[in-house]
């Protein structure tokens, strides 16, 4: 049997249990694909939530913009890039935000790491 992964401090693992917890809420986020989704979406976030079976505490982070709330509750970063596109932000402020980081210091933390 394979070792469990050990818990890192602060951070959400996107594992089954996650998969399954968050399957609604990534869905709606992957139709965002579809710039007519989009604007649904924008036109009414909560008609557009409830469309697609969102739990309150994922439709109460969508609407609060809290994107370690919606990583708490099932979100894998990549799908919520397509929600995070809607509002103007890109991976790296979603960094920023899952560390309390400016975006500025998130950058600088990942160069420094790098090679």
């Amino acid at each position: 049997m394979p070792t469990p992964p050990r818990p890192i401090p602060g951070t959400t693992l996107f594992d089954g249990t996650q998969a399954r917890k968050g399957y609604a809420l990534n869905r709606m986020c992957y139709s965002f694909n579809s710039a007519l989704s989009r604007a649904e979406f924008q036109r009414d976030e909560a008609a557009y939530c409830a469309r697609f079976g969102l739990t309150p505490a994922q439709t109460r982070a969508i609407r609060e913009r809290d994107v370690p709330g919606l990583i708490a509750e099932g979100g894998n970063v990549y799908y919520l890039a397509k929600f995070a596109g809607i509002l103007g932000l890109d991976v790296q402020d979603l960094g920023a935000l899952q560390t309390g980081m400016t975006k500025d210091a998130f950058k600088a933390m990942l160069l420094a790491h790098a090679g």
